[in-house]
């Protein structure tokens, strides 16, 4: 859920998504695999229009150009009369979206989608009421009324709705709302926060967050799966089932870790003003041959990203220490660099300067909330 401050007075608006799960019928169910190859069709002619278009004239192709292409190709393919004419629109939108993103160099160059990808979806827009919501029944356009997890209280507006279906062959659907969020009363906590693999979260104020290491919990459970997936026929139905049963594994690891994330950083921005945090470069880290399981499945920038939207949500303050700032190495008391701390074995130390013992951890989560900004 991504959060934007639409306005300065005391209250604003964001947008918030709020995750369902859904029980489609087998017709539902039908055409719901439909709207994902009709959207997908859309976005992969689209994109290949955009890629033949900017080799002739060095230009891509606009949203608005393509929409206008949009109704010739349905005369074209009558197929795609079937299907929710909103979500091709959506999906003719994504494709300059990703131009957009990738010129600015926030993603990689889009590429074709396919069918065989665990993951699919399309997304389909708010309007005239086809979208509504009435006790444990949600309406969609063109699947009408279906039964739905209600496990969460919908607020705002809602904008759109995402289907989407996940590799183990569920069905959700996230509706995003615009939301208006208060802060929380302020307090005068002021926290640094260093993140640990000994232990996921070590505080200045004294508190610390054992790593649940989830990934690791299944890890055997999970490798004896794939040994069975790799010793089955590919395509047949056991390879299907020992398929879905090792997506349904890093479904459960999934929904544990980012439970804990949001357990975590819901009540840190609760209980502080001020929350001072290190820039970590995870990408380069996670290429440590040795610690790149353990740094993946700890998951921090999911964990910042968590932290930052809430910190805007909330009216908190969130500062940053430098990348190479000498956290751990610095002694807090009397600011004396000690370079034999930079190893990682090194858990505690003594300063020679002013004789002050410190844990390795501890010490870094005083001095990121001095070096901040």
């Amino acid at each position: 859920m991504i959060g934007s401050v639409q306005d300065v007075s005391s209250k604003h608006l964001i947008h918030q998504a709020y995750k369902y799960r859904v029980y489609p019928n087998t017709e539902q169910q039908q055409l719901i695999r439909r709207m994902f190859g009709c959207c997908r069709f859309v976005y992969n002619y689209f994109l290949g229009a955009w890629n033949l278009t900017y080799e002739k004239t060095g230009k891509g192709l606009s949203y608005h150009t393509c929409a206008t292409q949009l109704p010739g190709l349905k005369a074209q393919y009558d197929w795609l009369k079937e299907v929710d004419s909103i979500a091709l629109q959506s999906a003719a939108r994504q494709v300059a979206d990703s131009f957009d993103r990738f010129f600015k160099k926030q993603n990689q160059a889009p590429h074709f989608k396919s069918r065989k990808h665990p993951v699919q979806s399309y997304t389909t827009k708010f309007t005239n009421g086809n979208i509504a919501i009435e006790g444990s029944r949600l309406k969609l356009p063109k699947l009408g009324w279906m039964r739905f997890a209600n496990s969460r209280k919908l607020e705002g507006r809602i904008l759109s709705a995402t289907v989407r279906q996940n590799a183990s062959g569920k069905f959700f659907v996230s509706l995003v709302c615009e939301v208006e969020k208060a802060p929380l009363p302020q307090v005068e906590a002021h926290i640094g926060i260093d993140l640990g693999l000994k232990e996921y979260a070590v505080c200045s104020n004294g508190e610390r967050y054992a790593n649940p290491r989830y990934y690791r919990q299944e890890e055997k459970k999970l490798a004896r799966w794939q040994r069975r997936l790799a010793r089955r026929t590919p395509g047949g139905s056991n390879w299907k089932k020992a398929k879905q049963h090792i997506a349904r594994i890093h479904e459960r690891i999934s929904n544990k870790r980012n439970d804990f994330l949001h357990q975590l950083t819901t009540k840190l921005i609760r209980e502080n003003q001020t929350i001072s945090i290190e820039h970590l470069r995870v990408a380069n880290m996670i290429q440590n041959p040795k610690l790149s399981k353990s740094i993946a499945d700890a998951s921090w920038g999911e964990w910042v990203r968590q932290l930052t939207y809430k910190a805007v949500w909330y009216g908190r303050t969130l500062r940053v220490a430098d990348t190479f700032e000498p956290t751990s190495q610095r002694c807090h008391v009397c600011g004396t660099i000690h370079p034999e701390v930079k190893n990682l074995s090194v858990r505690e130390w003594t300063c020679v300067s002013c004789g002050t013992h410190h844990n390795r951890d501890e010490n870094a989560s005083y001095n990121i909330k001095k070096a901040a900004v």
